[in-house]
């Protein structure tokens, strides 16, 4: 039923609720059917594929979210019928789509009244569903976003644009997939699903323990173990799979459950693994799809591009990892004695099973087979691992572990197939907040594309910069955020690096360097608000608000924006002809830089080995300053006040409130 607790009626209904039950039992499990079939099966037109998950999730929220906090679902009232009228106006809207599609293919900018009508009450379905599960902060953005489509001729000149009418921005939103049904639901509605369901059956089947305990047994010695194990073995896949946001529900589902159960709160769990798996593009070898295409449009070896950009991308995996010690630390999240903790042997053994699922996952993605073929294949195989496991258990077993007979063969099977059908349950309904933020999202992708406001701001921050080298290079940096929100990775580089990448080199700065610096930049928008499709995924498997979780990965991800400025004025990615990485100034660049980022780490979080006091924390900014400015007498000073602010953390403790 609903997740919220509401006040107790004086005349509850107990029909009411059990049909509300049994109807949202009913689309879970029918939706994670259909997002199995969609998966592995047969793929889908994307719009009746986004467009019939959207539907069903849209019902859900509507079934099982309240309106208000105190709004009473057990008994019939207004918001109750409201409740019902808006779910079946989802289900309209949305099989509308299905059942004309071919109609409105045919029809685009020649729309039918009918058409004009379901797109304009599909977009406010969105937006309420958006303010019940997200909050208002997402639908003020999304309505602004609408607002400058409609009003672009009043706009300033810098912004202005022809503007639109009401019936352009909506069936734009609706019936296209430049809108609701873009990437963003594109993404949530394909792997982002299937891997969600499959961290539901890992915890139904009792494998989510396993690698928890497992976690436990391995790293609960450490402070903030499990966290620094995600961050890590998030960065190793991230290399490989060439998602961020699939990198996220893959590793997330074991990660993220092991950081919770550790004390890490819910959005600070989500938020690390988003930043984590974003760090995974940057990584060698594979680094998504950059590494090539940097190759061809450079004409430099794929070799020696994977060579110079591994030493930034392990310092920002170094930068994630001292924000993750310091809020362990911060937080008291200390290690356990190791006679309190499980054994690794009898941990292993208990759930051997388990790891054949994962390492069929790592298989398949290692061959370069879809995220939505590799989710399907992780869903499939945990089910056949489970019941092969159990059933083997079962017939060794004459006697249950309470004295009783071993059930029937006939009421075991039950059992499992209750399993099944809780799991994937489960998985739809965790499925509902990354889902709808993501269809908010696409509001913003939407009016960001119709407008030519990405384009447009990627022109106008050159024109901007004035020939400043650090300020063209941040204004690429948000030029990139905005491009972010309407496209993939690889697309916002291409369009960057072809946009912003001349601008770079008529300042003089190198070619490898360029487009390093914009494939960088090209990462944000996965972990910067509004529109973090990384952040969002992380908050739907760690069951967080998606907005919160953004903010506390945009943190977390900090080194994504100070490395691509150092690159352009150190020689952080080599120098010379051949990019010689052991070239002393190389060498010295990447020492100072790894301290400029521990100092900037301990200096956010006013932490290094305890809470830092308000002195020490402005040695340690003018550390960070003194490290990032390129000159030697700025490392000089620097490393002066960085041991200033750690010899005055070694000494006598003094309240940071005092300080």
């Amino acid at each position: 039923m609903a997740t919220t607790d509401f006040a107790a009626s004086a005349s509850p209904s107990p029909a009411l609720v059990n049909l509300t039950a049994r109807v949202v039992t009913l689309v879970a499990i029918c939706l994670s059917l259909y997002q199995l079939y969609t998966a592995g099966i047969a793929a889908l037109t994307a719009l009746v594929q986004r467009s019939i998950h959207l539907g069903a999730i849209l019902v859900l929220t509507f079934l099982l979210k309240p309106p208000f906090a105190m709004a009473p679902k057990d008994r019939l009232n207004l918001w109750v019928i409201v409740d019902w009228v808006l779910a079946a106006a989802s289900v309209y809207c949305t099989a509308y789509i299905c059942l004309n599609l071919g109609a409105i293919f045919e029809r685009q900018g020649d729309w039918l009244a009918s058409d004009r009508l379901v797109s304009i009450i599909g977009t406010l379905l969105v937006l309420e569903a958006c303010r019940r599960v997200i909050g208002g902060f997402m639908v003020s953005i999304c309505t602004v976003a609408m607002l400058y489509a409609y009003f672009g001729p009043h706009m300033p000149e810098l912004i202005i644009h022809k503007g639109y009418s009401v019936e352009r921005i909506a069936t734009t939103l609706w019936l296209t997939t430049e809108g609701i049904f873009g990437l963003p639901i594109g993404v949530a509605a394909t792997f982002v699903f299937v891997f969600v369901l499959f961290g539901a059956f890992l915890e139904t089947t009792g494998g989510g323990n396993f690698f928890i305990e497992m976690a436990y047994a391995l790293t609960g010695r450490f402070s903030g173990g499990p966290a620094k194990t995600a961050v890590v073995a998030s960065g190793f896949m991230g290399s490989v799979s060439g998602s961020a946001v699939g990198n996220v529900v893959a590793t997330g589902s074991f990660t993220i459950p092991m950081m919770k159960k550790v004390g890490y709160r819910p959005h600070v769990a989500g938020a690390i693994e988003a930043a984590a798996s974003t760090g995974g593009q940057l990584m060698p070898p594979i680094m998504g799809a950059g590494a090539f295409l940097m190759a061809e449009f450079t004409n430099i070896s794929y070799l020696t591009i994977i060579k110079v950009a591994l030493m930034p991308a392990i310092m920002y995996y170094a930068t994630v990892l001292f924000f993750v010690h310091y809020e362990a630390k911060k937080y008291g999240l200390e290690g356990q004695p190791k006679a309190e903790l499980p054994r690794v042997g009898q941990v292993f053994k208990g759930g051997l099973h388990f790891i054949i699922p994962v390492l069929i996952l790592i298989y398949v993605l290692v061959n370069n087979y879809s995220p939505m073929m590799a989710g399907f294949v992780a869903v499939i195989s945990t089910v056949a691992a489970s019941l092969m496991a159990n059933a083997v258990r079962w017939s060794m077993s004459p006697v249950a572990a309470d004295g009783t007979a071993r059930p029937a063969l006939s009421r075991f099977a039950g059992g499992e197939l209750k399993g099944i059908l809780q799991a994937l349950e489960k998985g739809a309904k965790s499925a509902i907040m990354v889902s709808i933020a993501c269809a908010a999202a696409g509001i913003i992708v939407g009016m960001v594309t119709l407008t030519g406001m990405g384009l447009k701001f990627s022109s106008l921050v050159l024109d901007l910069s004035y020939g400043i080298e650090v300020l063209a290079i941040l204004l690429i940096g948000i030029a990139s955020l905005v491009l972010g929100m309407g496209l993939p990775v690889t697309a916002s580089y291409i369009v960057l690096a072809t946009l912003a990448g001349p601008a770079l080199l008529d300042m003089g700065v190198p070619l490898l360097v360029s487009h390093m610096i914009v494939f960088w930049y090209s990462q944000d928008a996965n972990v910067t608000p509004p529109v973090s499709l990384a952040s969002f995924a992380g908050a739907g498997v760690a069951g967080a608000n998606p907005m919160r979780t953004a903010f506390t990965s945009w943190k977390l991800a900090k080194g994504l924006y100070i490395l691509p400025i150092v690159m352009a004025y150190r020689p952080l990615l080599g120098m010379g002809e051949h990019y010689e990485l052991l070239h002393w100034p190389v060498v010295l660049s990447m020492i100072s830089t790894m301290l400029g980022l521990i100092a900037f780490a301990s200096a956010l979080e006013r932490f290094f080995v305890r809470r830092a006091t308000w002195v020490e924390t402005l040695l340690f900014w003018l550390a960070a300053a003194g490290f990032f400015w390129p000159t030697y007498w700025s490392d000089g000073l620097g490393l002066v006040a960085f041991l200033a602010a750690v010899i005055m953390q070694k000494g006598p403790h003094v309240d940071p409130a005092a300080g």
